[in-house]
Formats: structure tokens, C-alpha cells, sequence
């Protein structure tokens, strides 16, 4: 999946060190490469900060990773007041109009939201193994 310019957030840190080892496979020195002089300001990390290796703290990985869309299904499989418990911790969590954005797919969910969705599961009595509405391939930018 190639990374084009028009996918890179905007104001989002670029990494200069094109001698790191890590640059072939990390967004911000991918979208340094793809800075050009029709970009009047670039946000860059600060190279005193950044270090070449495995533990760079700035390191953001491009490879794809999959994201869920929605939860309607899961509703369903619930009784009314696991799902109300379920809701309850859910709004706590992502607050109440994002919770219906994503139960309905319209934000897409992270590895670490999804992770989060099915603990609330777990704690409510609902088996952890159902399934999101939907799955994507996403660049995950902010490295969540």
C-alpha cells in the first residue's frame, strides 16, 4: 500500500535523519522524502531528539494495520443490560457522540480502541470473540 502526499496529515512532524536505518519504514522520514517546495512550512522533530535505531521514540511504523469499522452486530448479541453496562463504559471512553460514530462505522478503530472495546466486553459478560461490523487497511499516522 504506497504512501501518496495527500494522505499525510496535515502539520504532522517529519523526521530529517535520512541516514537512520529505520527511514525506509517510518512515516516521518517517508513524508520528509515527499516534502517539495510547494510546502511553505514543515513541521520537523527535532534532530537533537531523534535517535537511529530500533527505540526511536518518533518512529512511526508504515505498515498497514487493520482497523475496525462498527459494532451493531455485537448490540445485537447482547442482553439489554449488558449493553447498557457496555454503552455506560464506552461513552466514558470515547464520550458519547464518538461512541455512536463508532458503533455505527463512521470513525474507524485502532488496534488499541479495539483492544479497549473488547475488554469492556469481557467485563460486561459478553464473549470477547465477536466480530466488528467491518475491517479496513489503514496507515496508522498517530501511532496509537
Amino acid at each position: 500500500m504506497p504512501i501518496e502526499k495527500q494522505q499525510i496529515p496535515y502539520g504532522y512532524a517529519r523526521c530529517l535523519d535520512g541516514a537512520c536505518p529505520l527511514a525506509g519504514t517510518c512515516l516521518r522520514a517517508i513524508a520528509w522524502k515527499m516534502s517539495d517546495t510547494s510546502d511553505e512550512f514543515v513541521t520537523i522533530v527535532n534532530p537533537a531528539l531523534v535517535t537511529a535505531s530500533a527505540g526511536c521514540p518518533y518512529y512511526r511504523n508504515s505498515a498497514p494495520e487493520r482497523y475496525a469499522r462498527g459494532f451493531t452486530l455485537m448490540q445485537k448479541r447482547m442482553y439489554p443490560d449488558q449493553y447498557a453496562a457496555f454503552m455506560r463504559e464506552c461513552i466514558q471512553r470515547f464520550g458519547r457522540n464518538e461512541y455512536f460514530k463508532r458503533r455505527r462505522g463512521e470513525t474507524p478503530m485502532p488496534l488499541a480502541e479495539q483492544s479497549f472495546v473488547r475488554d469492556v466486553l469481557r467485563r460486561v459478560g459478553v464473549p470477547a470473540d465477536l466480530e466488528f461490523d467491518a475491517y479496513e487497511e489503514r496507515v496508522n499516522w498517530k501511532g496509537e
